[in-house]
C-alpha cells in the first residue's frame, strides 16, 4: 500500500457509505419510525373503538364473532388487546378450495373487544408499512429485497467500523462542532451523529443482519443439515410443533377463559397476548397460547399447547440452545419489543441521529467533491448525479413519509386496495421530488423541497382534527398520549424541517482564506486611490 493503513480505512469509508446511502436512508427511517407502528396504526384508524375490557371477555367475544363469520376455518388466530394495541385483531385460513389462491384462502377482522360487533375501520397497513418497508422494500420480489437490503446493511457495517478507525481523535469530535464553517460544520455534524449514537448504530446495523442470517447463509445450513433444512429448524428454534390432523368429529371445547386460565398458571402469572385455535370445534382441536412479551430480551415467545377439549397440557415450546438464545436476544434488541416508553423514546432518538449519520455523509460527499471541481471550474456527471439523489433522498424522503399520513385521511374509505394506493401516494411524491433534484440540483431546490415537507408535517395535526374526531383538543383532554404524540412529533418534525429549510435558503457559501485575503488588499488600497484623486 502507498497510503497508510488510515488513509486507506477512509477511502474505504467513503465509498461503503456513498454507494448505499440514498437506499440506506429509506432503510433507516422505515426502521426508526416502527418503533411506534402501533401508534402510527393506532393513528390511522381513528375509527378504533377505545374500548378497555379484561382479556378473557375479549377473546371471548372473539371466538364468538369467529363460530359465526368463519365456522369451518382451518385455524383461528387472536391477537389480544394491550396497552399499545387497544383493537382486537383476528386473522384465519378457510379450507382449500380448487381455483382458489393461497391468499383467497385468509380472512381477517378487527372487532370492537367489548362488544364483539366488527369495527367499521378504514383498510390501511398504518406503521406495518413502514416497519416491512425497511427489509422488503416495495414493488420488488421480497427475496431481492431482502437480499439488497442485507447488502446494504453489510456496507452499512463496513462503513462504521472504518470510520471508527479513521477518527483518531473521535471523543475530540464528539464535542467538537464549528457552525458555519462550510466543509467543517458538515463534518463535525457528520462526525457528531455518529458518534452520539455509535453503539446503537452497530448494534442495530449487525443485528439487522442477524435476523434474515438463514436467508444469507443457506450453503452451512446445507452442509450441517444434508437430510434436510426442516432439521435445522426444529434443533434451532423453540416454536411448538405442527398441530396434527382434524379428527373430523365434532368436539366440546372448552371456555377460552379456563383455557388462557391455565396458560397463566403455567408461567406463573404471566399474562397472555395471544391464542390461535388449531381445528375449531373439532374432536382433534387444540390451542396454542403465546405469552406477551413483558421485559424479555429475546425474541422467541413461550408458547403452551392445550387440548381444546380437555384442557390439558399437550406441548410446550422447547427451550431454546445457546446460540438459538443468541439470535434471539439479537432479534430482540433489534425490534425492542422489550422497551417500556422511555428505552423507546431513546431507540427512537439514536435512529434519528442514524439518519442524519447517513444523510449529512451523503451531503458532505458532494461538498468535498465541489470543492475539487470548483478548482477546474468543470462540474462531473458523478458530482450531477451525487447532488440530484441527495437531493430527492435526503429532502425528498420527509415529503414522502409525510405525504403517507396525508393519503391515510384523503384517500376515499371505500377506495379499493386503499393500503396499495397509500404505498402509492409515498412513492409517487419520493419519485417527484427524485425527479425535481435531477431537474434543477440547486441550492433552492433543498429549500424548496424542505418547506414543501415542513408544511406537510406541521398540518398533519391541522388535518386530522378537519378529518376525523380524534384530534389534539381530544386526545390531549383524554390523555390519550399514544395518539396525541403522533400529532405532536411530526408537527415538531415539520417545525425543524422548516428551520433547516430557512437556513438553506439563506446559506452563503463561506469566504475562502485567499478571498478574504484578496478583499483586505482591495480595502487598504481604496482610501489611499481615493486620496491621490482629491
Amino acid at each position: 500500500m502507498k497510503q497508510g493503513f488510515r488513509q486507506s480505512m477512509a477511502w474505504l469509508h467513503t465509498w461503503t457509505g456513498l454507494l448505499v446511502s440514498w437506499l440506506l436512508l429509506l432503510i433507516f427511517m422505515g426502521g426508526t419510525a416502527s418503533y411506534y407502528r402501533q401508534e402510527i396504526s393506532r393513528w390511522m384508524r381513528p375509527e378504533l373503538p377505545r374500548s378497555v375490557v379484561a382479556p378473557d371477555v375479549a377473546a371471548a367475544n372473539a371466538l364468538h364473532f369467529l363460530k359465526t363469520e368463519a365456522p369451518n376455518a382451518e385455524y383461528w388466530n387472536v391477537t389480544l388487546p394491550d396497552a399499545r394495541n387497544p383493537s382486537l385483531d383476528m386473522y384465519w385460513m378457510n379450507p382449500a378450495k380448487e381455483g382458489a389462491s393461497r391468499r383467497e384462502r385468509f380472512g381477517q377482522a378487527t372487532i370492537d373487544a367489548a362488544t364483539g360487533e366488527k369495527s367499521d375501520v378504514r383498510d390501511t397497513r398504518g406503521g406495518d408499512f413502514f416497519y416491512r418497508l425497511h427489509f422488503d422494500l416495495y414493488y420488488i420480489p421480497v427475496l431481492w429485497a431482502r437480499y439488497l437490503v442485507g447488502f446494504c446493511a453489510m456496507f452499512m457495517l463496513v462503513a462504521i467500523i472504518t470510520g471508527v478507525i479513521t477518527h483518531k481523535k473521535i471523543f475530540k469530535d464528539f464535542f467538537t462542532f464549528r457552525p458555519r464553517k462550510g466543509q467543517r460544520s458538515w463534518l463535525d455534524f457528520h462526525n457528531i451523529s455518529a458518534v452520539m449514537a455509535l453503539p446503537y448504530h452497530l448494534m442495530i446495523t449487525y443485528t439487522g443482519i442477524v435476523t434474515l442470517m438463514v436467508m444469507y447463509l443457506p450453503l452451512s445450513i446445507k452442509a450441517a443439515y444434508p437430510e434436510g433444512a426442516d432439521a435445522f429448524y426444529t434443533e434451532s428454534f423453540s416454536d411448538l410443533p405442527d398441530a396434527g390432523p382434524a379428527a373430523g368429529t365434532a368436539g366440546t371445547p372448552r371456555a377460552i377463559a379456563a383455557l388462557l386460565d391455565s396458560a397463566r398458571i403455567e408461567w406463573h402469572g404471566k399474562d397472555v397476548a395471544s391464542f390461535k385455535v388449531n381445528h375449531p370445534g373439532d374432536a382433534a382441536s387444540v390451542v396454542d397460547v403465546y405469552q406477551r412479551d413483558g421485559r424479555r430480551l429475546s425474541y422467541e415467545t413461550p408458547g403452551l399447547r392445550l387440548d381444546a377439549n380437555t384442557g390439558q397440557v399437550l406441548a410446550r415450546s422447547g427451550s431454546a440452545g445457546g446460540a438459538s438464545e443468541t439470535r434471539g436476544v439479537m432479534y430482540g434488541l433489534h425490534i425492542a419489543r422489550f422497551a417500556d416508553a422511555g428505552l423507546r423514546l431513546l431507540f427512537f432518538t439514536s435512529g434519528l441521529l442514524g439518519c442524519l449519520m447517513v444523510a449529512s455523509g451523503a451531503v458532505l460527499w458532494g461538498i468535498k467533491e465541489r470543492t475539487k471541481h470548483a478548482k477546474s471550474g468543470k462540474v462531473g456527471f458523478g458530482l450531477r448525479l451525487v447532488d440530484a439523489l441527495n437531493i430527492g433522498a435526503v429532502a425528498g424522503l420527509p415529503v414522502a413519509f409525510a405525504s403517507y399520513f396525508w393519503a391515510n385521511r384523503l384517500l376515499p374509505l371505500g377506495l379499493a386496495e386503499r393500503p396499495g394506493a397509500e404505498a402509492n401516494t409515498f412513492f409517487i411524491m419520493w419519485g417527484l421530488c427524485i425527479l425535481a433534484g435531477f431537474l434543477w440540483p440547486r441550492r433552492q431546490m433543498w429549500a424548496w423541497l424542505l418547506y414543501v415537507a415542513s408544511a406537510l408535517f406541521v398540518l398533519i395535526p391541522v388535518l386530522n382534527a378537519f378529518t376525523t374526531h380524534v384530534h389534539l383538543g381530544v386526545t390531549l383532554r383524554n390523555g390519550d398520549w399514544a395518539l396525541a404524540g403522533v400529532d405532536l412529533v411530526t408537527c415538531a418534525i415539520g417545525v425543524v424541517l422548516g428551520y433547516c429549510a430557512r437556513r438553506m435558503q439563506r446559506w452563503q457559501p463561506p469566504v475562502s482564506a485567499a478571498e478574504k485575503r484578496r478583499r483586505q488588499v482591495q480595502a487598504t488600497q481604496t482610501p489611499a486611490a481615493d486620496g491621490g484623486a482629491a
